[in-house]
């Protein structure tokens, strides 16, 4: 049984969190953290979990109780990480991080885009970006996971196929994205008030959103070389889902797209390449760790339009740190998330 710590157990990601790994055969929640929240039951707080954490509380962060555990989420606001990893992975815990805090290589970047000096430089060169599809094999000896964000895994399983092949004109890609309001998190704002985000969508981030050096960075790998992206994303009013519309020139026409995206994807789990001329909805993923994907190109010319679509707080957050937790501890992948979205 894998002894399991959350830090910051109150926010959406946390409690979706809690719920995948209720029925996880192989894990145990033996801490879960809360400096504002320390001694209430995680029931009283989230009765959806009545009867899987009846006798959890939350308690104030504490590195020798979560040291003791064999791993530790933190589900918390960018920063909080970097000031508590490096005392737990001393302490022998592997660390999967649902914040920002490791997933850019380059810490000067980080700064800029987060407004604030990068915590824990000195870390930067053992965190593994947790992006299964492309990192497994180092994910399977990763002390520090830096679990993607909900754009960036959506935007990245879009693009791969076409960027790995070399098909795509690397210059001029799109991502049109649109987000549910549970990507905002739970913390009060007027943004994500119900008479405020109802019935309307805004395109927000325009000019540049904390995501784009993280997407860009996935995506220029992929390249093996730079990469010009326009990322735009946009607030929709749904509570969970993300929907990505990726466009992009291909050089070569003859190559069937529908055959590259199914061959790269055959292995992956948690991939589902839809039939030739399918228009995914974001309903159809809500609640799965799955990501579903259809290809067009249309009037068949040299611009192709992909379409991805995830939940953001399941294969966008995480679903995929479970994910990540599974390779890490040499179980099934699917272990505990192979349930299917919810429907209607």
């Amino acid at each position: 049984m894998i002894k399991i710590g959350i830090v910051g157990g109150t926010g959406y990601t946390g409690v979706e969190l809690l719920r995948l790994l209720a029925q996880h055969p192989q894990a145990h929640v033996e801490v879960i953290t809360s400096r504002s929240e320390t001694g209430v039951r995680v029931v009283d707080m989230y009765p959806n979990l009545r009867g899987h954490y009846d006798k959890l509380c939350f308690s104030v962060p504490d590195n020798e109780s979560l040291g003791r555990c064999d791993v530790v989420f933190f589900a918390t606001p960018h920063g909080v990480a970097h000031a508590m990893a490096a005392e737990l992975l001393a302490a022998g815990t592997r660390i999967i991080d649902l914040s920002a805090d490791f997933r850019l290589r380059d810490a000067a970047e980080w700064s800029q885009w987060y407004g604030q000096p990068h915590g824990a430089p000195e870390l930067l060169d053992q965190a593994v970006y947790g992006l299964p599809e492309v990192n497994r094999d180092a994910v399977r000896s990763a002390r520090l996971i830096a679990v993607p964000g909900c754009y960036p895994t959506a935007v990245q399983l879009g693009l791969l196929p076409l960027l790995e092949a070399g098909l795509a004109d690397n210059e001029r890609i799109i991502a049109d994205c649109k987000s549910g309001v549970s990507g905002a998190g739970r913390g009060a704002s007027v943004g994500s008030l119900f008479c405020e985000s109802t019935e309307s969508m805004k395109a927000y981030g325009v000019a540049g959103h904390r995501h784009l050096p993280e997407i860009r960075q996935g995506l220029q790998a992929a390249a093996g070389g730079p990469v010009g992206l326009t990322f735009v994303p946009h607030l929709t009013p749904m509570i969970r889902g993300i929907h990505a519309t990726l466009h992009v020139s291909v050089k070569d026409h003859s190559i069937d797209l529908q055959a590259l995206f199914e061959k790269r994807y055959e292995s992956e789990p948690f991939v589902d390449v839809m039939p030739a001329g399918s228009h995914p909805e974001t309903r159809s993923v809500r609640g799965a760790n799955i990501c579903r994907l259809a290809v067009h190109r249309p009037q068949s010319g040299d611009q192709v339009v992909i379409l991805s679509v995830i939940d953001n707080l399941v294969k966008g957050a995480s679903g995929q740190a479970v994910q990540n937790m599974n390779i890490a501890f040499g179980l099934d992948e699917k272990t505990g998330l192979s349930h299917p979205a919810l429907m209607p």
